[in-house]
């Protein structure tokens, strides 16, 4: 469940591969800084009503889009249409934080359509 960090007032949600930070939430998009743990990854996932663009702060991973593996760090950057099927894995041995910017109509959790996942969350 997300919750409000009291000194700055962002909404933060702990997940099993590390945590989100909102850090803009507008109508015409939604900007979160991601940070995953070592040895985690995010779901294999695609959305209907929104694009992301993803931006590597720190860390390493590979990031898996349609099905095609690339590897990221620090400075490399993502973009994701709508309806893209999409992960991003740590596979490094410290924290891997992105940007993610998320464009389109609609930007509820309820737009992830989860096709692999290993906490037991596929839809």
């Amino acid at each position: 469940m997300a919750t409000t960090d009291g000194t700055a007032g962002l909404e933060t949600d702990e997940r099993p591969w590390g945590r989100y930070t909102v850090l803009s939430d507008e109508d015409s998009h939604k900007v979160k800084r991601i940070e995953v743990l070592p040895g985690k990854r995010l779901s294999y996932q695609q959305h209907a009503r929104r694009s992301e663009h993803w931006f590597v702060v720190s860390g390493e991973g590979v990031v898996v889009l349609d099905g095609t593996e690339r590897t990221v760090g620090p400075g490399d950057a993502v973009d994701v249409p709508a309806g893209t099927a999409h992960r991003i894995e740590n596979r490094g041995a410290h924290e891997l934080v992105f940007v993610e910017v998320q464009h389109g109509a609609y930007f509820g959790e309820d737009d992830i359509v989860r096709l692999e996942d290993d906490y037991g969350r596929v839809d």
